[in-house]
């Protein structure tokens, strides 16, 4: 019954890099660039519940709503400021502004929060499901998060795939220079991206720590970098793959630091990627793109 308790807590916090892995993937198959300030992002909104639950006493749902805008404007003025200058420039300009604009955030919540460690008060109040005698218990974090995992995956699939605004996401990831010529506002386009992945950022902290209940300005690079890296085994650009990437990446690390070694459970969690992509370069779901030239 341990094992099957394992797996559920690999299938939770797979479903937080899922979430933070959709992000990175839809910025990366519309804009063609990786946005590594995504993960100080998710800390961002992590501080907004913090503040808004504690300080203001706001309700949970409120605070979360609060996070969830306050990253979407976050992430729109970090696009608009940061990457559309470098549009036309080369990759390593764009990889080393958003490093830079990653460690402008840590620096400014360090300013402003300290580096102390903060508790962070869960906003699930759902109770726990204890099953099997009390021998397996599923907390209320945990299928909240399953649960927001799934509809948040469906629901952007059928936002790309149904809606105008998810059609030109599409048109402008094919060709950005034809997406113009038909009309469409290539840049209106990326900034809305990067408005749905800061957003998801905001609702994977919020389930991050009030599953793991601590919160320092570095909270979210780990996962930022782990969630990339679920982007990469599912195939970055791919949804789904960011989906099937993220569970299974959860669900090795958990495993690693049940059955092998706690302090080896991020290495062997590398390992894996680096065996993936040796075997499969594109990822799990991502498709081989051959060039004319």
């Amino acid at each position: 019954m341990s094992f099957v308790n394992y797996l559920i807590n690999g299938v939770s916090l797979g479903s937080v890099y899922a979430i933070i892995a959709l992000g990175y993937t839809m910025v990366y198959g519309i804009a063609k660039m990786l946005n590594f300030a995504h993960g100080d992002v998710i800390m961002i909104g992590s501080y907004v519940v913090f503040v808004a639950t504690g300080s203001m006493g706001l309700p949970p749902l409120a605070g979360v709503l609060l996070a969830v805008a306050a990253c979407t404007v976050l992430g729109v003025v970090i696009e608009r400021v940061a990457y559309k200058p470098l549009r036309s420039a080369s990759p390593l300009a764009v990889l080393i502004t958003a490093i830079g604009v990653s460690y402008l955030l840590q620096n400014v919540a360090l300013l402003i929060f300290g580096a102390d460690t903060k508790s962070f008060k869960s906003v699930v109040t759902l109770p726990a499901l204890r099953l099997a005698g009390g021998q397996l218990t599923i907390t209320g974090e945990t299928i909240v998060t399953i649960v927001s995992c799934i509809v948040i995956m469906i629901g952007l699939v059928t936002f790309i795939n149904k809606s105008k605004a998810g059609q030109a996401m599409l048109a402008v990831s094919e060709d950005k220079g034809a997406a113009t010529l038909m009309g469409i506002n290539v840049n209106g386009t990326i900034a809305l991206t990067f408005a749905i992945g800061s957003a998801l950022a905001a609702v994977a902290g919020v389930l991050l720590c009030s599953a793991y209940p601590s919160l320092t300005p570095y909270t979210g690079s780990m996962p930022g970098i782990k969630a990339f890296v679920a982007a990469v085994f599912g195939g970055i650009g791919s949804i789904p793959g960011a989906f099937i990437g993220g569970i299974l990446l959860g669900i090795i690390e958990i495993l690693s630091k049940a059955y092998i070694s706690s302090q080896l459970s991020d290495a062997i969690v590398f390992s894996v990627l680096i065996v993936v992509l040796l075997v499969k370069p594109t990822g799990i779901l991502g498709k081989q793109i051959r060039e004319k030239v």
